[in-house]
């Protein structure tokens, strides 16, 4: 089934996302922040507490003077490597102890510091390299069933629960396991390190739950037949430190929105826009897929008066991932089913809205919210309308269904809320799987004007946030109804401008990599 919708108009949004990012583009390039140089040292071989407990990649960066700073943590660790010729984690706990200063080989030359780099970022490089290479090989010889892909979270704040709560919901049935975050860890400006056992609402996002976890899941893959993936979450002050820490554990999505921390959390927009370029640089690397925020504009302001601004957000973030390198295999968009439901036809709406984004984003593996805004404590009625929302889905070929659950809003689920929400989506999306190749769209019809006038509206909106630019566009609280000033929120203070001789060598690594083809 096909909508008949202007192509002119969805190519005319697609130029005019791409004159809303150049300017972004523009200051990014100018910019780092801490978060970018702690990943460069992550990626170097650096992990582990110092001092304080603090990990040592804050103790380094935020020890550097702003002069050094400007020209990239990765000039003063690689001249400190040239001339003490450790390896990069026992030189980061001699500077972490105080040893050695990095401010005491600044005059190493430019030549030496790369050279003493070099080996240590072809090691990382390959190692990722070799993560991509072990997804595939499972994937081909574990494959998943056909998509809409069934995504379950966990989130009881113990990674070991939590891994029990993953192995379980496998075995019923969810091809996805999300691990959400604790709350509030995307306000924290460090990464906990180790295993965590008392997260509120979530679980820690660190690099030793992401393998406990991947552990946890590639043995249930093996005795289930079928590659079960995992999914955390690279927003956030660190989101560049977890995208690091998710391609090293082998992670096969992240949730990466360019605009989601702005908006939902306050975190400084140049931080957020700078910061997500780098950690999608870093995704497309390694195959990771990411989902974006869109749904979460529904959550804070009508679903229907809303649709043109999330048609709008998926074309920018489409293009802010292209610019980072990522095909579009890997740029999950995210819609969701947030109509309210006491609406006449606002089924027939959702649908447009569904359809309308597998049209426009034919490659993307589209990210599917489920209906939460409207549910309530009727768990006969919420089982109804997520089976509304499955068929929505498994019609229109979304790729990445985040199942709903029957109890949504009134306590954090069971197990056996989890389960029936898993045998609901599968038996909605086996018995219409063909249905989306059965059925025609009336021309003219309800569904059809409906994602005529979102994609108009969507041009327009991308119109007016062109001739205003992003940053004042999101002030003007054109996305969500949230007002953020380009200055203001989180992490501001951890922007910088970049040096005429700054280094990452990663970022010029992973630049001259082309896109890779699906990581699927």
């Amino acid at each position: 089934m096909e909508l008949r919708i202007d192509r002119a108009a969805v190519e005319r949004c697609r130029s005019l996302a791409a004159s809303i990012v150049d300017p972004v583009s523009t200051f990014i390039a100018a910019h780092s922040t801490v978060a970018v140089e702690r990943s460069v040292l992550r990626l170097l071989g650096v992990d582990g507490i110092g001092r304080d407990e603090i990990p040592l990649p804050n103790l380094l960066v935020d020890g550097l003077p702003p002069r050094m700073r400007a020209r990239g943590v990765a000039t003063a660790f690689g001249a400190a490597l040239a001339e003490t010729g450790l390896e990069p984690q026992p030189l980061a706990e001699a500077l972490g102890a105080g040893r050695y200063s990095l401010e005491q080989f600044i005059d190493v030359p430019a030549a030496a510091v790369r050279g003493a780099l070099r080996p240590f970022v072809e090691r990382t490089l390959a190692r990722l390299r070799e993560r991509r290479a072990e997804r595939l090989e499972r994937l081909t010889r574990l494959p998943q069933s056909p998509p809409p892909w069934l995504y379950v979270i966990v989130a009881s704040g113990n990674i070991y629960e939590d891994r029990t709560a993953a192995v379980a919901a496998a075995q019923a049935g969810a091809q996805i396991i999300a691990v959400i975050r604790s709350t509030g860890q995307s306000l924290l400006d460090f990464v906990p390190f180790g295993p965590t056992t008392e997260g509120f609402g979530g679980t820690y996002a660190t690099q030793e739950n992401f393998r406990i976890m991947r552990s946890a899941l590639d043995e249930v893959s093996e005795r289930l037949g079928r590659y079960v993936m995992l999914t955390n979450y690279a927003s956030g002050l660190c989101m560049p430190e977890i995208a690091t820490m998710a391609a090293l554990e082998r992670l096969d999505m992240l949730l990466n929105d360019s605009m989601y921390g702005i908006l939902f959390r306050d975190i400084n927009m140049k931080r957020t826009f700078v910061d997500q370029h780098f950690s999608r640089m870093l995704n497309a690397f390694s195959g990771i897929i990411i989902n974006t925020g869109e749904d979460n504009y529904l959550t804070t302001a009508d679903a229907v008066e809303q649709a043109p601004a999330v048609l709008a957000s998926q074309f920018i973030n489409e293009e802010f991932a292209h610019r980072a390198g990522m095909p579009d295999e890997q740029i999950g968009l995210g819609d969701a089913y947030e109509i309210d439901p006491d609406l006449e036809d606002g089924f027939l709406f959702q649908v447009a809205q569904a359809q309308l984004a597998r049209q426009v984003f034919p490659n993307a593996p589209l990210k599917y919210m489920p209906p939460t805004k409207h549910m309530t404590g009727d768990i006969f009625k919420g089982h109804l309308i997520d089976a509304m929302f499955n068929l929505t889905s498994v019609m229109t070929r979304q790729s990445i269904h985040l199942c709903g659950m029957l109890t949504e809003a009134i306590h954090t689920p069971f197990l056996g809320d989890r389960v029936l929400s898993i045998e609901n989506a599968r038996y909605v999306m086996n018995t219409a799987r063909h249905f989306g190749d059965e059925i025609s769209f009336t021309p003219g019809g309800r569904i059809e004007r409906r994602a005529q006038e979102v994609l108009a509206n969507a041009e327009a909106l991308l119109e007016r946030v062109a001739a205003r630019g992003l940053m004042p566009a999101i002030q003007g609280a054109v996305f969500a109804d949230v007002s953020r000033p380009p200055d203001g929120g989180r992490g501001f203070d951890g922007v910088f401008a970049r040096a005429d001789d700054y280094y990452n060598p990663f970022e010029a690594a992973l630049a001259a990599v082309p896109a890779a083809g699906s990581p699927r």
